[in-house]
């Protein structure tokens, strides 16, 4: 038992470990947000995970779980919010960025977001089909 417990923590901090290299290491906010938000969340899961284990107590346990599930459904969603608000307020992509899927998608006067082509991709799909 000990081992596993040995096992999940080291794993939890190796991942919390990289998600703070990964912060240094990026070279733009949103490869260090999605970096860091699959990192660390599940180096915060294996931790607790190792927790549960250690205390096997059902109140104890019941908390892990509850943690990781809200976790889970936040940080990715609150990491999706950040990178989408720095995108709309201007913050540039990395230089090597190939693709932007919302160039020409927002509009900066209405603070609106189309999910519909822009304009010179439809001629350019046209043209070549």
């Amino acid at each position: 038992m000990d081992i596993i417990i040995a096992v999940l923590a080291t794993l939890g901090t190796i991942f919390i470990l990289l998600a703070g290299v990964g912060i240094v290491r990026m070279p733009d906010l949103y490869l260090r947000i999605s970096v860091t938000t699959k990192a660390a969340t599940l180096g915060i899961g294996l931790i607790l995970g190792g927790a549960a284990v250690y205390f096997k107590d059902t109140g104890v346990t019941s908390r892990v779980l509850a943690i990781i599930f809200f976790m889970l459904l936040t940080a990715p969603i609150g990491a999706h919010l950040i990178g989408r608000a720095s995108y709309f307020i201007g913050l540039p992509l990395w230089g090597k960025t190939k693709y932007n899927d919302l160039k020409g998608k927002y509009d900066r006067d209405s603070h609106e977001c189309s999910s519909r082509k822009p304009a010179n991709e439809e001629e350019t799909e046209e043209q070549s089909s």
